[in-house]
């Protein structure tokens, strides 16, 4: 009866359901909700535990009490299915022999087997307990009770017209078996109520638990809180320059639990980093200022030579043309070392955060402009313009964005092949404008597109003996981002094999 009772437990559909249910139900992800979610799995089990056994307590209670209460009362009632005469078996505790079914239960069922056979099967059907109707009985009905073994104790049975009964068998004085049962509707209807019962509390004693203890844990974990939060505050200031700032700290927490051990070892990073970061930031100002006075202290010197040079080219005497030529490559090298200090000069102003200017500039004329010279320079390719119809006007320096240009250019005419196109074009949306150049060269390697905007970065140039332009020192591409990043814009590269295409993009200040 039990291992029935807990298969048609199983079979239910509401358990059923609640694995596929469970089944769907998403995963917790934050600490919080996944503790508060095992505090409520844990209870649940423990709820289920109890209530399984106290189901199964109560129902073999009950069972049991139903046999003790077949033992009380013997075989009695089927003694008087004996052809209509009384006589009780050794078990019977009736004296008189009068089989009187009045001291038994409504239901209280009986049957005489001779045999296999089934002779007389009766059920007490008044409320007095004074009058047996006769049951109809089916093959298997009649093969049911031919297999209850007569040893005393109770056995579950499934009567087709009755339903779920008890019953217990015992052998008669006759060599007959005698067989009294109790119906389980009672018993069935008590564990019913218990599950029913049990459901509701321990439902409610759940969704308790769960706010409950969601409140707990959040209280539990308001230190651990507020570490997260100071991460994240930590994790949005910018890392990669400029001056480094006092950072915030994990508010501090008992040093002997878990969250204050952590708390405490995050501040202690936090230091470290910041000190670290510090001495970078000194150890690149020092840099830059030396880049910046170095830049400074050579401008003059290098005018001087490329003063001298140009003045030993005017003499008017003979000089012998490998004199001439030497004179003429100082003077080149002198005007290629200029431009290089020019360069760095500016990459460390711009550094340091000096302020552009920030007039209106026409940046279409300028695209006109820095295409007209890189003509004159690279006749051998072909420049093609897509501009839009109205001019395109930015606010920023003019002299900077036309180096920009310049650089780009040179860039393109410098790293493609003679015949490759050159395809410029200007538009904007109303709060940026968007500068591309796109040439179908060989394009960049793929290991130099990383670090293509860093400074002294060389690719694979092609060979020319124009070896003049800022370029050749690896400087070009760095100014074009260090400027477009001093107009509060940016620059990206996309190439391939036949394709390389560098887009500036620079904010019209109509937003």
């Amino acid at each position: 009866m039990r291992a029935g009772l807990r298969q048609r437990l199983a079979r239910h559909p509401l358990r059923r359901g609640a694995r596929r249910w469970t089944a769907r139900l998403p995963r917790p992800h934050t600490l919080r909700a996944r503790l508060t979610a095992g505090l409520v799995v844990l209870l649940a089990v423990s709820c289920a535990a109890v209530g399984v056994a106290a189901v199964v307590a109560l129902h073999g209670f009950l069972t049991g009490r139903l046999d003790q209460q077949l033992r009380e009362a013997g075989v009695r009632f089927p003694a008087s299915l004996e052809h209509g005469v009384s006589r009780p078996s050794d078990h019977d505790g009736d004296e008189d022999g009068d089989g009187d079914t009045r001291r038994q239960t409504v239901g209280t069922f009986g049957a005489r087997l001779v045999g296999d056979t089934v002779t007389n099967a009766e059920v007490v059907g008044s409320s007095t307990g004074t009058g047996a109707l006769n049951v109809a009985l089916d093959a298997a009905d009649r093969r049911r009770l031919a297999a209850v073994p007569t040893d005393g104790d109770g056995h579950p049975i499934d009567l087709s017209e009755l339903g779920d009964y008890r019953v217990m068998a015992a052998e008669g004085r006759d060599g007959d078996v005698l067989i009294v049962g109790l119906p389980t509707e009672s018993v069935e209807a008590t564990v019913h109520r218990l599950v029913l019962v049990a459901a509701v509390v321990f439902g409610a004693a759940l969704a308790v638990a769960g706010v409950a203890g969601a409140l707990w844990v959040r209280w539990s974990l308001r230190p651990l809180s507020r570490v997260a939060a100071t991460a994240t505050r930590v994790s949005r200031l910018p890392l990669s320059s400029g001056e480094v700032d006092v950072w915030p700290r994990a508010p501090e927490a008992d040093p002997r639990s878990e969250v204050g051990r952590v708390a405490s070892a995050f501040n202690t990073m936090l230091g470290h980093v910041e000190d670290a970061l510090t001495k970078r930031h000194a150890s690149e100002e020092r840099l830059r200022s030396f880049a910046a006075d170095a830049s400074h202290e050579l401008r003059t010197p290098v005018a001087s030579v490329r003063g001298h040079a140009e003045l030993a080219l005017l003499h008017p005497g003979p000089v012998p043309h490998k004199v001439v030529r030497a004179l003429e490559r100082i003077e080149a090298e002198a005007a290629r070392m200029g431009e290089m200090v020019d360069d760095l000069l500016l990459l460390a102003r711009l550094d340091a955060g000096r302020p552009l200017e920030r007039l209106s500039v026409d940046l279409t004329r300028l695209v006109l402009d820095a295409v007209t010279d890189a003509q004159a320079a690279g006749p051998g390719h072909r420049w093609t313009l897509e501009l839009s119809e109205e001019p395109v006007t930015v606010p920023g320096d003019a002299h900077r964005l036309h180096q920009v240009l310049a650089n780009l250019l040179a860039n393109a005419r410098l790293h493609t092949p003679v015949g490759s196109t050159v395809t410029i074009s200007l538009e904007t949306d109303g709060e940026t404008a968007v500068l591309k150049v796109h040439d179908d060269g060989p394009g960049v390697p793929a290991d130099v597109q990383p670090r293509v905007f860093e400074r002294f970065t060389h690719g694979e140039r092609r060979r020319t003996e124009d070896t003049g332009g800022g370029t050749g020192a690896g400087l070009g591409l760095s100014i074009v981002a260090a400027v477009a990043e001093a107009h509060g814009g940016g620059v990206t590269l996309d190439s391939g094999p036949g394709s390389t295409t560098f887009t500036v993009r620079l904010p019209t200040g109509d937003g």
